[in-house]
């Protein structure tokens, strides 16, 4: 037996043969004469087109299999196929001398190299798409077949997948999946949840187990939970896993069946429960979780992997397929938030030496208003009312909001964009404006621009990180990032006051509400929407369900004069349904 530890990608245990499989790959490539070029050059294009037909095909075969929004992923690709810049970037290596092979894996790796440069694991991961629309344009210059198949049920080793391949896979031989590299927030690991199947990545030393280049061998676990690979497992280890997988199936069904409650304390006080999402793909798991909506959609995902921005038609699809998938639950579109942390190349912001403390979000908006605009625009017209169904109310949110000036900059940037609706004759709806919580400052002067908003959500995330001055990256600050400390609740405490005064909203969109102990936190201290990873919908109304709003609410004053988190953190997981039974 042997056992190997990487990232849990998707939850699960599979059990059964592996077979490692790999694509094939073009060869490698070579130069050509100046007279060569021209004609290179068309044949680039040629190959560039027909990968973005298949690309566009697998889009349609993946929707058809009832799973649309994953089909997105490869319409985004199919348009990376065609990005100018991608394609200019090539033919600039020809014309530099190389073939159409090596100038597309040039032009691939450098935009690949940028994605992963930036720090960010979400862009990062956006790396291998890329790289895969590279080496099938490639592949097609080559006349290379990539196709490959899986003729007996098996758990599929790999040094990593090419999301179009793990789309091509098919499903009902497909036990699991563990690669070496990749990460939890690449498309290969997206689309194992999407059909769920268990899948661990980044798993170290992988192929060295599989024994160099035998291509199947004995029997494997794979626990998409706890990230555990483990080869011709014992009796014991057997025995432990295969109680974890019936375990993990038994808490999925639970929180299927469960998704119909209502979020409500024993004493009668409703919890609305919404989600955070990343993309449109993510809204059919939330919705069958029991998600009423969504607490805060992450836009960045239509501005990477591209040279130029997305256009005003391609934001408001993005955003009227999640408005029409939780309709009429509302839906919280949050502007752009990039900064020196995570540039895109076509809005160029100079190096910061802190750039979490810089140039960042809304404060982009007074050098580039038109992105702003544009996308507040696609908002309107994603909440345009529809003749055959009851949509919900559309909420957009700007990040990185300090005080008045900032809420001033976000109702002109709101005006803008009707009036030139208006002018435009574009159908449109109204959206209500809010502000996230997320710099101390924003939340003691909150009382000076409350009155011209809707709403107001808690990022509590970077909150709990410019309160206690700790970088939320540094492991050796780990015991300043808990959510529970009595700091963070005493901000939480005046946001809800100066709300409650105003009449206006307020929510948390952090990872705070989706951790059972501090939603039963959120709730004492008088936050009754709360937003979350999908994944922690079933948890958190558990803990809800279970206790009384009036003592929740006794803990959460005792709290605010607590000396330690830990002290916190204590009291309220003493409340959770585990540990009353327990």
């Amino acid at each position: 037996m042997r056992t190997l530890h990487g990232v849990p990608a998707s939850t699960g245990v599979a059990r059964g043969p592996w077979v490692r499989i790999a694509t094939a790959a073009a060869p490698a490539g070579g130069r050509i004469a100046p007279d060569a070029v021209d004609a290179e050059i068309a044949r680039l294009a040629e190959a560039r087109d027909a990968a973005a037909a298949e690309l566009s095909a697998l889009a349609a075969s993946v929707a058809e299999a009832g799973r649309p929004t994953e089909g997105e992923i490869f319409e985004a690709q199919a348009a990376m196929a065609l990005d100018p810049a991608l394609h200019d970037a090539a033919t600039d290596a020809i014309r530099a001398g190389n073939d159409g092979i090596a100038a597309i894996r040039i032009a691939g790796e450098s935009v690949a190299e940028l994605l992963r440069s930036l720090g960010d694991e979400l862009l990062a991961a956006r790396a291998a798409d890329v790289l895969d629309v590279a080496e099938r344009i490639a592949a097609g210059l080559a006349g290379v077949d990539r196709t490959v198949s899986l003729d007996r049920s098996a758990i599929v080793v790999a040094e990593d997948i090419p999301p179009s391949l793990a789309a091509g896979l098919p499903r009902d031989r497909l036990l699991g999946l563990a690669l070496e590299s990749g990460s939890a927030t690449s498309h290969a690991a997206i689309l194992a949840r999407a059909f769920g199947i268990p899948a661990v990545v980044g798993v170290a030393g992988l192929l060295d187990a599989t024994n160099g280049s035998v291509p199947s061998g004995g029997e494997l676990i794979v626990d998409g939970d706890s990230g555990e690979v483990v080869f011709d497992p014992d009796d014991a280890t057997s025995d432990r896993l295969e109680g974890r997988r019936a375990a993990a199936a038994d808490a999925a069904r639970e929180a299927l069946a469960e998704a119909g409650l209502e979020s409500v304390t024993r004493d009668g006080v409703a919890v609305t429960l919404l989600a955070n999402i990343g993309t449109p793909a993510e809204a059919e798991r939330a919705v069958a979780l029991g998600a009423t909506g969504v607490g805060l959609f992450r836009t960045e995902f239509l501005f990477v992997e591209r040279s130029t921005p997305p256009s005003e038609d391609e934001q408001t699809a993005a955003n009227r397929a999640v408005v029409e998938a939780f309709a009429p639950g509302p839906v919280t579109i949050r502007l752009l938030d990039v900064g020196g942390d995570k540039p895109i190349p076509y809005l160029p912001i100079p190096p910061e030496a802190n750039p979490f403390l810089g140039v960042r979000a809304l404060r982009l908006a007074p050098e580039r208003p038109d992105v702003f605009v544009t996308q507040i625009r696609a908002a309107m017209r994603a909440a345009a009312p529809s003749a055959d169904r009851a949509l919900g109310p559309v909420k957009v949110m700007a990040p990185m909001v300090a005080d008045a000036t900032d809420v001033a900059i976000l109702l002109d940037l709101a005006e803008r964009a009707r009036e030139s609706l208006m002018a435009d004759g574009l159908a449109h709806g109204d959206v209500q404006l809010g502000v996230m919580l997320e710099i101390p400052a924003a939340v003691l002067v909150a009382e000076t621009y409350l009155g011209d908003l809707r709403f107001a959500s808690l990022g509590t995330n970077d909150l709990l990180q410019y309160a206690m001055a700790a970088d939320r990256g540094n492991a050796a600050l780990e015991r300043y990032r808990d959510s529970l400390h009595p700091a963070l609740l005493r901000l939480i405490a005046t946001a809800a006051e100066a709300t409650g005064r105003a009449g206006v909203e307020l929510s948390v969109c952090g990872e705070m509400a989706g951790d059972p102990a501090a939603a039963l936190a959120l709730v004492g201290l008088g936050v009754h929407v709360l937003s979350m990873a999908s994944s922690s919908l079933a948890p958190v109304r558990r803990a809800i369900r279970a206790n009384e709003a009036a003592a929740l609410h006794e803990a959460a004053v005792d709290a605010l004069g607590s000396s330690t988190a830990m002290e916190v953190r204590a009291r309220f997981s003493g409340l959770l349904p585990g540990a009353r039974s327990g």
